[in-house]
């Protein structure tokens, strides 16, 4: 399998057709249209199905455009930081909810101050979810709230205190037993802060409790100020709403201390990825996780 070929079958995928795909590579349909065939004589496939003057992909086809975007991107990114290029182009972040709202806005103000060639994509979600989405390569890194698995790479970013917090004349909460019968607020399954939880709970899953899903820490303190359950949020969020209503009761430090990594990919790391590792490491110590 020549890499020149995959070049030119993604062209040929993304133009919709020969002709198109040869204007955008400068070279004349014959030569573009030797090379598809040359490519699935190589195969042993058919990678189009061939209707009059339309082109529709294969079963064969479809499977080998995922492995064509991926090869072709590695390959820009190897020769993108053996080269010490810029970072450019289109860079995917991922980062939790609460990270988003009360960390990142310095950092993503400087990174794009720095980097104007960059179009940075920012997508949020559950710690699960990013991970997912970083394996599929839908994200380039993100911002998680657990050591991820051995299949990513990654640095410590912030030190985060988790925090009950209750309505303002709630009673005091010192152990589980104490919300008993309380409704708790949390976001959805795949929530690294609602794992918490469970284990401060002593429990495999939050199936006997009441529980509202709901995926905006603002919505979350909101409904807790109202009186509607018990939440377990991040300090830094409640710093960022100063005036919420809310009352805060600890819960041990071995449950309640969590460091934030950056993740990206093991092995795959881009001029953009390695901008931010080194923006992150350059932040102030007290900001940072140790």
């Amino acid at each position: 399998m020549n890499f020149a070929d995959l070049q030119v079958f993604k062209s040929v995928v993304e133009e919709g057709g020969v002709i198109r795909a040869a204007n955008k590579l400068h070279r004349v349909p014959s030569a573009v249209t030797t090379r598809i065939k040359q490519l699935e004589a190589s195969m042993g496939v058919k990678l189009f199905h061939r209707d009059k003057q339309r082109l529709h992909l294969s079963p064969a086809g479809e499977l080998l455009k995922d492995y064509a975007d991926r090869l072709i991107r590695l390959s820009d990114e190897a020769r993108d930081v053996v080269s010490g290029t810029k970072p450019r182009g289109a860079f995917r972040l991922g980062a939790l909810e609460s990270t988003t709202a009360s960390r990142l806005p310095p950092i993503l103000s400087a990174f794009h101050a720095r980097y104007k060639d960059v179009r940075l994509e920012l997508v949020t979600g559950t710690n699960d979810a990013l991970l997912k989405q970083l394996a599929e390569r839908q994200l380039d890194a993100a911002f998680v709230a657990e050591p991820p698995p051995t299949t990513f790479e990654h640095i410590p970013v912030f030190a985060e205190r988790l925090t009950l917090i209750s309505s303002p004349d709630h009673p005091p909460i010192r152990r589980a037993s104490d919300i008993e019968g309380a409704s708790l607020i949390a976001f959805p399954e795949g929530c690294a802060y609602r794992r918490v939880l469970q284990r401060w709970l002593g429990r495999d899953s939050l199936a006997t409790f009441r529980v509202l899903e709901l995926s905006s820490y603002h919505a979350i303190v909101a409904c807790v100020t109202a009186g509607a359950g018990i939440a377990l949020i991040p300090e830094s969020v409640l710093d960022a709403i100063p005036h919420a209503k809310i009352q805060r009761h600890a819960i041990p430090k071995a449950q309640a201390h969590i460091t934030t990594p950056l993740v990206w990919r093991r092995g795959e790391i881009s001029p953009s990825v390695l901008a931010l590792r080194a923006l992150v490491a350059s932040l102030p110590q007290q900001k940072r996780a140790a």
